[in-house]
């Protein structure tokens, strides 16, 4: 009896390590989309009034747990039923990645015009104010959805041909702590200016230090805001690139010589600005349809 029960133990011990293990490897894997969610949701979370940042964020954070409780367990029955399913929306998502990596890059060479209204900043009625809050919520959760699908998607592949019960615990440990993380640290950037402001006003002297770390901390935010932007760009080109060089015979062979940080950045750049240009086509041809 004793004997079966240490057995148990052991096979609880040696499971607990390789769902450790494996979550370091996904992890890793997992790391580099996590800087382009960042500065998508410190941009969106910003540019509220004080009093509305953290509610904002709070619900924002509440939709992308609903999010992964949706893509969780679909991740996880296609894992089961549909193995090769897994490859197809990786490689899928991966398109998407560097589309959106593109697009930045392009945006920034050929400048648009973004027209992000300031809450704190316009004369709006609370009407108006909790209609635009609700709008941009809807659409940072939608985007959550997308990189979420992509979190759990890229942390499965690692483990797809582990056991089931190991999948799950990997990939749902991953999960959580892509949201708890990144909205955590999003909070933190988006109270930046708030402690700068308070800590300017406690102070009793321009020259003291207080008052300097204030004026560094609202200064900062939006050049925090900018490098995670240009960070997470890099990041998506990256992660689409090893997607496609770990998931694609051809390409994985390709260029051996080369080191692989820059074969993926090349091969997502690529991509990327092809599967741009076929954007761009389409909506050219639909813009000159709808023209007639």
């Amino acid at each position: 009896m004793a004997s079966g029960i240490f057995a148990v133990l052991d096979d609880i011990a040696v499971l607990l390590d390789d769902v450790a293990m494996m979550s370091k490897v996904a992890a890793k894997k997992t790391a580099g989309i996590l800087g382009d969610d960042l500065a998508v949701n410190a941009e969106k979370a910003s540019g509220f009034a004080s009093a509305r940042e953290i509610p904002v964020l709070w619900a924002i954070t509440k939709g992308s747990f609903l999010n992964k409780l949706i893509i969780l367990p679909v991740a996880f029955l296609l894992s089961a039923f549909l193995p090769w399913a897994v490859t197809v929306i990786l490689i899928l998502g991966g398109l998407y990645l560097a589309y959106e990596g593109a697009e930045k890059i392009y945006e920034f060479i050929v400048p648009h015009a973004h027209n992000k209204e300031s809450l704190a900043a316009e004369n709006l009625s609370q009407a108006e104010i909790l209609a635009i809050e609700k709008e941009r919520v809807k659409s940072a959760i939608i985007t959550d959805f997308i990189l979420s699908v992509e979190i759990v998607i890229i942390a499965l592949g690692t483990v797809v041909e582990k056991p089931l019960l190991t999948q799950i615990m990997v990939v749902s440990i991953i999960a959580i702590i892509a949201t708890i993380g990144v909205y955590g640290i999003v909070a933190l950037i988006v109270r930046m200016d708030e402690v700068g402001f308070k800590l300017i006003k406690r102070s009793k002297s321009e020259k003291s230090f207080a008052h300097r770390l204030g004026n560094i901390l609202v200064l900062a935010l939006p050049k925090v805001i900018k490098a995670l932007s240009i960070i997470g760009t890099i990041a998506l080109l990256l992660v689409s690139g090893g997607i496609f060089v770990h998931n694609i015979e051809i390409i994985h062979h390709y260029l051996p010589n080369i080191p692989s940080i820059i074969n993926e950045f090349g091969v997502g750049l690529i991509v990327g600005f092809l599967c741009l240009l076929i954007v761009i086509g389409f909506q050219k041809i639909w813009k000159s349809i709808k023209a007639k």
